[in-house]
């Protein structure tokens, strides 16, 4: 079943990049030419795309259609969550019991707390409910919940409360989500006091991870989250394009493709 959504996934990322460079629009037809599918075929995932509102139908075809926010958390947990799952996984491999790491807010990184659930004698600091959650009076683990208003559409808390509170530690590792990577930019996001915190846990750690599906290297967000060369690690799901590639070498960044 996983296998099946990941082919699924990787189909969809196809017709996506083919409206893109079709201009953002095209027939179905047209599409299954290029990509050597069946029109059935076609059919079929522009239709997940219709439902998840990526795409929209016209006469005989597909228009791309902008994501200018992304989903709450809720939603975006649905979303590609084979491409999460393996990404989460390989993550997990890399934190030894015993080690401190921040976990920032959103759906990648609550995908990572569940796969570290059987790690024992962790220090997270977070600012996720649903990261605490998932990880407090687990296997003596200590987990900080920064103060702060706690955002209703994804259970985030953010502002002065939480900044101050997260400084006062250092960690192993700090694992950040993120809304969009260019070769231009870097990380980026789409909210200014989200980019504030990771900002700020990315000079408060010794190994920072960037934990993103394939399909961030596809859009664009507003708000860059500091110096990408800060990265030491993008785990994703599939290589990105060449231009990203060559960034993250200048960076000194290492690209991960989870198995």
């Amino acid at each position: 079943m996983i296998n099946q959504e990941i082919r699924s996934n990787h189909r969809q990322r196809e017709i996506l990049d083919e409206l893109r460079r079709s201009g953002g629009s095209s027939r179905i037809q047209n599409i299954a030419r290029v990509l050597n599918v069946s029109e059935e075929t076609v059919r079929r995932n522009i239709k997940r795309l219709v439902n998840n509102g990526v795409v929209e139908k016209v006469h005989g075809g597909a228009r791309l259609l902008e994501i200018e926010q992304e989903g709450d958390l809720r939603q975006r947990m649905l979303e590609n969550p084979a491409a999460k799952l393996r990404i989460a996984e390989h993550v997990a491999s890399l934190i030894k019991d015993g080690s401190s790491l921040f976990l920032d807010i959103g759906s990648t990184t609550t995908y990572i707390a569940d796969a570290l659930k059987a790690h024992k004698r962790l220090l997270v600091i977070t600012n996720s409910v649903a990261v605490a959650y998932k990880l407090a009076t687990r296997n003596e683990n200590r987990v900080f919940m920064v103060g702060g208003e706690l955002r209703a559409h994804d259970g985030g808390a953010f502002g002065s409360g939480a900044m101050e509170f997260a400084s006062r530690f250092h960690a192993d590792y700090a694992i950040l989500s993120s809304a969009a990577i260019s070769a231009e930019n870097g990380i980026m996001l789409q909210d200014l006091e989200e980019a504030k915190f990771s900002q700020m846990i990315m000079k408060k750690s010794g190994k920072r991870i960037v934990a993103a599906d394939s399909r961030k290297f596809h859009t664009t967000a507003p708000i860059v989250v500091g110096d990408p060369a800060l990265v030491d690690v993008i785990v994703t799901d599939e290589p990105p394009p060449q231009t990203i590639i060559d960034a993250a070498r200048e960076w000194s960044t290492e690209i991960v493709v989870a198995d």
